[in-house]
């Protein structure tokens, strides 16, 4: 049978740009991309990007009264939300020009067009057209999702924060995970009185307990009024605001209500159940290890699978895929010791297993320092930051690592690749220190402060 096109992917996020660029570009291919909304997807529109880039805004009033400390005859003036709005959108349009311009030049044939499955080797476009390929690939991403509850129409989402007509005075957050966290934390930065709601015991669930905890405290101590154990039972509008019923019984009124609660794969209406592919319980597409699905032609990656939700991910996981099927390489990515980076303030960065984890796997020792680093000690905050490694007893690996603190993100990619090659302790301890820095503690730490 003769195919329209060797690949079609449909999504122009990182995951599906990657896969088709390089089967184009580096295999030959001849590759059609559909995308309905703007490339570039969750990351450079809606997501990592603009809110990175509302991180580094948030950050500059701390650091003007920090400069201050140093001699500095400066002070912060008022926050233009506009002007930043208006620059953050021109630098959205940039990099999606860009992602724009990188498929051209691979020679992908991109369709600004919504396309569903129709069968394992046909794609339909909202526009009527109908295309034919030997491999299908789905990398539509995933969506924030709002439980429904009276009133949940008044929240806004992650999609809609980097939108705002204005910044609120007074904002709820609800969640408890990195997106909900970095979002208290930028909005705090910009002069809004944020509180937060999580049903959970400790904000950010799944990472290591020391560690989300030493975030916790940090972001109270910055203002932010975190209620544990607590969840929104309705939304009300009133005449100035938002007031917001909890389930502990308390009220409040806010400007803003912004819903972080957890994300969604977009595969609904993608006519993947008509040709044999079952969905997962939250509409996530199984794959194997090679990203292929139960239909042998089609296959799948990036947020849409539900494996791990980060860009790098999908990037690796697009790039796996194009080498396998077009390569002659076949590459399964390695979902193991994937770093991390939590944007909070102060960020946190992690890699490999928690304490909690690694103590239910094997005997370990725990390495762990929270201290007041010299930049901040210096303009008289009480700011702490955590170092911390988990060591297996039996290997001396260093199975996982952690750290709170400015820039925490740049050392544990560093860090990342010390521990994705089987570094063990005493391999950390012979790395000459750099000093004085804040990383100089993770090559410092001779004695456990506890074993499990």
């Amino acid at each position: 049978m003769t195919f329209d096109y060797d690949l079609f992917v449909i999504g122009g996020g990182s995951g599906g740009v990657r896969a088709a660029r390089v089967a184009s570009g580096e295999y030959g291919a001849k590759v059609g991309l559909a995308e309905e909304s703007r490339m570039g997807g969750t990351c450079v529109i809606r997501g990592c990007v603009p809110k990175k880039l509302m991180v580094f805004a948030s950050g500059f009033p701390a650091m003007v009264e920090e400069a201050q400390a140093y001699g500095w005859k400066i002070k912060a003036g008022a926050f233009d939300w506009r002007a930043f709005r208006t620059h953050l959108e021109a630098e959205l349009d940039r990099l999606e020009g860009a992602y724009r311009n990188t498929l051209k030049t691979a020679g992908v044939i991109v369709h600004d067009d919504r396309a569903t499955v129709v069968d394992p080797h046909r794609v339909r476009l909202a526009s009527g057209q109908e295309v034919t390929a030997r491999h299908i690939l789905v990398a539509t991403g995933g969506r924030p999702f709002v439980p429904e509850f009276p009133g949940s129409d008044l929240a806004v989402t992650s999609n809609e924060m980097f939108h705002l007509d204005a910044l609120p005075k007074r904002a709820l957050v609800v969640g408890g995970g990195y997106i909900a966290s970095e979002f208290a934390c930028i909005l705090n930065g910009l002069g809004v009185k944020v509180s937060q709601y999580y049903r959970g015991a400790q904000i950010l669930r799944g990472f290591d307990d020391e560690a989300r905890g030493h975030v916790a405290n940090a972001m109270q101590a910055q203002g932010i009024a975190i209620h544990c154990g607590t969840d929104v039972m309705r939304l009300e509008k009133t005449a100035t605001g938002i007031r917001a019923v909890a389930t502990d019984g308390s009220e409040a009124e806010y400007d803003l209500v912004l819903y972080a609660t957890g994300r969604r794969p977009n595969t609904e209406g993608l006519g993947l159940e008509g040709i044999g592919i079952t969905l997962g319980r939250s509409g996530e597409i199984p794959v194997d290890r090679f990203s292929q699905t139960a239909v042998p032609s089609v296959f799948a990656v990036g947020d849409v699978t539900g494996r791990i939700n980060l860009t790098p991910v999908a990037i690796r996981e697009g790039h796996a895929f194009a080498d396998t099927v077009f390569g002659g390489k076949p590459t399964a990515f390695d979902h193991k010791l994937v770093a991390s980076a939590i944007f909070t303030q102060p960020e946190m960065g992690s890699v490999g297993l928690s304490e909690e984890a690694a103590r239910e796997q094997e005997p370990i020792e725990v390495y762990s320092t929270a201290f007041r680093p010299m930049k901040t000690a210096f303009a008289g905050k009480p700011d702490r930051v955590l170092m911390k490694l988990i060591v297996s007893q039996a290997t001396r690996k260093v199975l996982g690592c952690h750290i709170v603190a400015p820039e925490a993100g740049e050392m544990i990619q560093l860090a990342a690749i010390a521990i994705g090659m089987g570094a063990t302790k005493e391999q950390f301890d012979a790395t000459c220190a750099v000093h004085p820095t804040m990383a100089e503690e993770l090559v410092t730490m001779r004695k456990p402060v506890r074993t499990a």
